[in-house]
């Protein structure tokens, strides 16, 4: 391995460059030099000297920045190795790339760069509210963008994009990959093409397909530059941007995929193997780096420092975090060397890690088994709270009982305790109710079942198990019962979502109710399916006005962002002190906890201040299809309750707003209300 103190990839300078390849393999190397302007022509190629640490380097006066090169290897044959002696090859650290016919090259850059004095904001993580959203999709449709701007880096940098973000109330962005990446071979016979990017070319180098094309024109400089100014305009205006990064694979694919770098620079190094060469896949996408050996970990670290100092990357959220885990045996390992590497390392434990915490490899489901100082997708938060609004509801219309009680329902709201550790706290949960990956949040209100036909794979791509409940019409209606009926459903979602205890995630475009139309799996979807509409229908704005209510209420009641997990009989710093009602206004009983029938709950919190005011909230929840009542609890330090919001009618104009502990309080079918209580 390479020491630390001698770092990969190109480095150059007026008098030229350098390159540094790590290969344990490989038994010659050479860098090939192109024509500055013409990355076909090659001008000089150089033999390159190996070190003691299996590191190849070379030095050429022509390697400026601007410049195409690659490398090429020879090595032993061999079903673990895939030497090719004359095949280009991108080197891993490349900080930019260009497309040369059906292949690519490396080229250097000038990664210089003026931050003018802008810093990242420095948001807590129980303030946190994560923004997942596509780089091209979100603002390829704004008319308040200019043209040659919509759907680029410089787009979401742009003015009218930040006051959306900003107006919203969010505070981080999520970028889907932005690593350069290419679409599967697959895909490009169907004549489709990936569009989120989770097939990654390239882990130090910007997708140049998201710049402007004047951008594109200027070269890699000008991409990474303005990728860089995307971010500083977003930190000038206080909102994080965390990168989805997918180290799990490549886009290299199976065996018999592409070779444009780690299986021609050393196939054995990179890749997880069997004793035959055959590919351990852990992943579902041909090929897994094998963290069992050293250089996919350096790998890994080196690109993480790289976006986090050089453009000051605020978060990352891991892909298939479960394979990053799993050492030279292939078992998952909460303390394995790399991932204690991230969390341990002077520079990223500053940022936010989120783990998405599987893989499809054996075992592979690891929810809450990762080490404090991550924050994990919860998918058992998403699959509860789908099933409590969604498909209890649908139960109950066809059975003629929910089914399925509250208790689950109120761990979950609280963070998850049975998941993870007291040591980790709430804000371990990344809590979503949808993602990139599956139904939108009206789509889970409106289907029943995925409609992927537009895919090329007869609709058998995505999940089955959507959790969803279309009220009575699968599709399109004009049933205003019907659609009533879903939009409670998704207010009671984003409620459920944004009073949550835990880190919550919106999914763009779920603030408005965007739908593609039952497509649960639109990787493969450029085209208006995917991208975020502005031009928006009454009902639309209003939901869009209901996110930006609970994310005002979210801020404004520390209550509902707990720090750590309270303990019976104890002030624990940031913590919130909780106790449970039902509808009568007593405490929950087991019998209530236990009951199938119990659907109306309340959710009396009072924070344990350290850096806030105290402040102490009530969460009404009512999840059957019927009007009821409830009575406010009788707390010893509550004297009145504050009305704040209602999901049944978020219009708080002309409403009875102050109520008394003990008062019977009606409240609508399928609804929440939050209160503020008062001492």
């Amino acid at each position: 391995m390479a020491a630390a103190d001698a770092p990969l990839g190109p480095a150059v300078d007026a008098d030229g460059g350098g390159v540094r390849v790590w290969s344990g393999s490989a038994q010659s190397m050479r860098l090939a030099v192109y024509d500055h302007t013409d990355p076909t022509w090659v001008v000089e190629t150089v033999d390159m000297t190996r070190d003691h640490d299996d590191v190849w380097h070379a030095r050429s006066d022509r390697l400026t920045a601007g410049t195409a090169y690659a490398v090429q290897a020879s090595g032993p044959a061999g079903p673990a190795h895939h030497f090719e002696p004359r095949r280009p090859l991108l080197d891993p650290y490349a900080r930019g790339l260009v497309r040369v016919g059906s292949s690519w090259r490396s080229v250097a850059v000038d990664e210089s760069f003026d931050w003018k004095g802008v810093e990242a904001p420095r948001t807590a993580l129980d303030h946190t509210v994560v923004y997942e959203l596509h780089v091209r999709g979100f603002s390829k449709l704004n008319p308040a963008v200019p043209a040659e701007l919509r759907g680029t880096y410089a787009g979401l940098g742009h003015p009218a994009s930040i006051a959306a973000l900003t107006d919203l109330g969010i505070t981080a962005v999520e970028l889907l990959p932005i690593h350069a990446y290419t679409s599967e071979q697959r895909l490009v016979k169907q004549g489709l093409e990936n569009y989120w990017g989770y097939n990654t070319l390239s882990f130090f180098a910007p997708h140049a397909r998201y710049a402007t094309a004047t951008a594109q024109t200027g070269g890699p400089t000008a991409v990474l530059r303005e990728v860089k100014e995307m971010v500083r305009s977003l930190h000038a205006a206080g909102i994080q941007v965390f990168l989805d990064v997918v180290y799990n694979h490549t886009a290299e694919e199976g065996p018999a995929g592409p070779v444009t770098s780690f299986r021609g620079i050393d196939n054995l190094g990179y890749y997880r193997q069997d004793a035959n060469g055959r590919y351990i896949d852990t992943t579902g996408c041909g090929n897994t780096l094998d963290f069992g050996r050293p250089a996919p970990i350096r790998l890994v670290l080196d690109s993480l420092r790289y976006w986090a100092e050089q453009v000051h990357i605020d978060g990352f959220r891991f892909d298939l975090a479960a394979t990053l885990g799993r050492g030279a045996d292939g078992s998952f390992d909460p303390r394995h060397p790399l991932l204690e590497a991230i969390r341990t390392d002077d520079v990223l434990s500053t940022r936010t890690l989120i783990a998405e915490p599987w893989d499809v490899g054996p075992d592979g489901w690891k929810t809450g088994a990762f080490a404090p100082g991550w924050t994990e997708w919860n998918d058992r938060y998403r699959d509860r709270m789908r099933d409590f609004w969604l498909v209890d509801f649908a139960r109950a219309r066809r059975a003629g009982g929910a089914g399925s009680g509250i208790g689950r329902f109120a761990t979950r709201l609280a963070g998850s305790s049975n998941t993870f550790s007291p040591e980790r706290g709430p804000l371990a949960s990344l809590n979503f109710i949808t993602a990139h990956d599956g139904f939108t949040l009206a789509d889970l209100t409106a289907y029943d079942r995925k409609h992927n036909e537009g895919n090329g794979e007869s609709n058998r791509d995505g999940s089955d198990n959507n959790f969803s409940f279309n009220h009575g019409v699968e599709g399109p209606t004009n049933d205003a019962a019907v659609l009533a009926a879903r939009r409670r459903a998704m207010r009671n979602l984003l409620g459920t979502l944004l009073l949550s205890a835990g880190v919550p995630m919106l999914t763009a475009g779920d603030e408005f109710g965007r739908s593609q139309r039952g497509n649960n799996n639109a990787y493969c979807h450029d085209s208006e399916l995917t991208w975020l509409s502005w031009d928006r229908a009454d009902w639309q704005q209003e939901l869009h006005a209901v996110t930006r209510t609970l994310l005002r209420l979210r801020r404004e009641n520390p209550a509902l962002r707990p720090v750590r997990f309270g303990r019976f009989g104890e002030t624990v710093p940031s913590a919130s002190q909780v106790d449970w009602y039902n509808d009568d206004g007593l405490s929950m009983s087991e019998d209530d906890w236990r009951s199938p029938d119990e659907r109306t709950l309340q959710y009396l919190a009072a924070s344990t201040p350290e850096f806030e005011e105290f402040n102490r909230i009530l969460l009404v929840i009512h999840a059957v299809e019927s009007d009821s009542s409830v009575t406010l609890p009788e707390h010893a330090e509550v004297t009145g309750y504050t009305l704040l919001w209602d999901s049944a009618d978020d219009d708080m104009r002309g409403r009875e707003r102050e109520f008394a502990p003990g008062q019977e309080l009606p409240v609508a079918a399928a609804s929440m209300q939050l209160f503020r209580a008062h001492e």
